[in-house]
């Protein structure tokens, strides 16, 4: 089984923690924090959005969570000093959001470690989606696991593009806030993030839709977008509009996604039947859920579609997914 270690507590550090802790086939073998042990068992053993999780503390620098019983705790800023080859890592999965670009994950790759997954999308790497690219997958050592939104657009991208060809699109994400935005209204880098983010809908720029080209080549360009934050703290939805090539119907394009959903994209993309709200899909392992009773026509050529994602948990299952294809490929 791999051994990797997460550099970064972050919420997509501690939720990939979770997730690990719970898989058979990836083992956890140190967290890299500059928290406090004591302060890193609390943010694991309590979350406002997830709930509760079992954590043990075995001594000042291990604990222990689900199948993972000796996690070494560490805690260096520069990354030639962090240790994780003394604990026979193999893979480091990049949660801290200051090592996004090839250059700055380099210098993980020494001694036992062979591959970095970065946590977000990164410059001048090589980027994998899971159910959509993930077998083009080659053996790089440092590769990005692009951005939750990317994760959800690009599955919902794939099908309709293989059945009726892509022209063009735009993409709107109704994004939950982030920790990139303010609590109360102080300076920002941008304008309207420098404001309150749980009293106010933000618009505000995402690269998701560009970044579709990273991970479906022949699509470089055809996809452009936005974000607007809301003041909710978990869980996204996206508006996607296409022009397509080949004719379709409200009741051709639904069909379209539930076989999808129980087949090539089964635990990728999965179908809302029930008319849920963003809060239902809290924990939701899923990249897209599709939501049929909101496709909508133009005409027969230019869709519209809708789907949630849980920007924390759904990424992290595939951040954890693709740590554990490029360590066994």
């Amino acid at each position: 089984m791999p051994k990797v270690g997460i550099n970064g507590s972050g919420r997509i550090g501690l939720c990939t923690a979770r997730i690990i802790a719970n898989r058979k086939d990836l083992e956890l073998g140190a967290i890299n924090t500059t928290a406090d042990i004591d302060t890193l068992i609390h943010l694991l053993r309590y979350d406002s959005i997830h709930r509760g999780f079992e954590v043990r503390k075995i001594d000042d620098n291990t604990i222990a969570m689900g199948n993972s019983k000796n996690i070494k705790v560490l805690s260096n800023r520069e990354i030639t000093k962090i240790g994780f080859e003394k604990y026979d890592i193999e893979g480091v999965i990049e949660c801290t959001g200051a090592f996004n670009s090839l250059e700055k994950s380099t210098p993980h790759l020494h001694h036992s470690i062979q591959k970095v997954i970065i946590s977000a999308p990164a410059e001048n790497t090589p980027t994998f989606v899971y159910g959509v690219n993930h077998t083009a997958y080659n053996g790089e050592s440092i590769i990005s696991n692009a951005s939750c939104t990317t994760n959800c657009l690009a599955p919902l991208v794939k099908v309709l593009d293989e059945r009726y060809t892509i022209i063009d699109g735009l993409m709107t994400t109704i994004h939950s806030y982030t920790n990139d935005q303010n609590l109360l209204d102080v300076k920002h880098s941008d304008i309207r993030r420098a404001r309150a983010a749980g009293v106010n809908m933000i618009p505000t720029k995402t690269g998701a839709a560009k970044a579709i080209g990273l991970v479906l080549p022949h699509l470089q360009g055809k996809l452009n977008g936005f974000a607007i934050r809301v003041p909710t703290p978990d869980v996204s939805l996206i508006d996607l509009s296409v022009n397509l090539k080949e004719k379709t119907s409200i009741q051709e394009i639904n069909t379209l996604f539930k076989e999808a959903s129980l087949g090539e994209m089964r635990g990728i993309i999965e179908v809302d039947e029930e008319k849920r709200v963003s809060s239902d899909f809290i924990g939701s392992n899923a990249s897209a859920i599709f939501i049929p009773d909101k496709t909508t026509l133009l005409n027969d050529t230019h869709a519209k579609i809708l789907a949630w994602y849980d920007n924390e948990m759904g990424y992290c299952h595939r951040l954890v997914d693709m740590s554990v294809y490029a360590l066994t490929h």
